[in-house]
């Protein structure tokens, strides 16, 4: 299979980004920071998702990135297409001629394997994939919850 770096790196950053989108622009700094990867190698990628329209660029003092839309929007599949990474486990790149300019005897096997692999990342949002993290629901409720919360009224008849 021939998901790189590129491809888990692009999830990941997309990941980090949707954590914090409601918190304004976020910096590829911090995303740097946070998961460990180089900031040149995220500039390189937010330039490809901003292509694509997945993630939108904030100029300025307190500039950054945000989501293009809604993460429940954004499927895994289209962020791994957006950086030009493809998951393939063929040999042949798909071409059928990796025996001899012939298709070899395990072609159709990892072909379909191709199919499910990119089913599945195409049924799976980037809101899902941040929902399913118990690190993404503790940043998550920090930043949706007020420090202290009232007590609510409740209405006398």
């Amino acid at each position: 299979m021939r998901l790189t770096t590129k491809g888990r790196f692009a999830v990941t950053a997309m990941a980090d980004l949707a954590m914090r989108d409601k918190q304004g622009p976020v910096t590829l700094a911090s995303i740097s920071e946070r998961q460990s990867i180089s900031q040149s190698y995220l500039e390189q990628l937010f330039g490809k998702l901003r292509r694509r329209n997945i993630v939108v660029a904030v100029r300025g003092p307190g500039g950054g990135y945000n989501l293009a839309r809604p993460s429940a929007e954004i499927t895994i599949s289209a962020i791994i297409e957006a950086v030009d990474e493809s998951v393939d486990s063929t040999q042949c790149g798909g071409m059928a001629n990796c025996h001899n300019g012939q298709q070899c005897i395990t072609h159709d096997l990892w072909e379909g394997l191709n199919k499910v692999i990119h089913t599945y990342l195409a049924e799976v949002n980037l809101e899902q994939l941040v929902n399913s993290q118990p690190a993404a629901k503790a940043v998550v409720s920090h930043v949706a919850m007020p420090k202290k919360m009232d007590k609510p009224k409740l209405a006398v008849a």
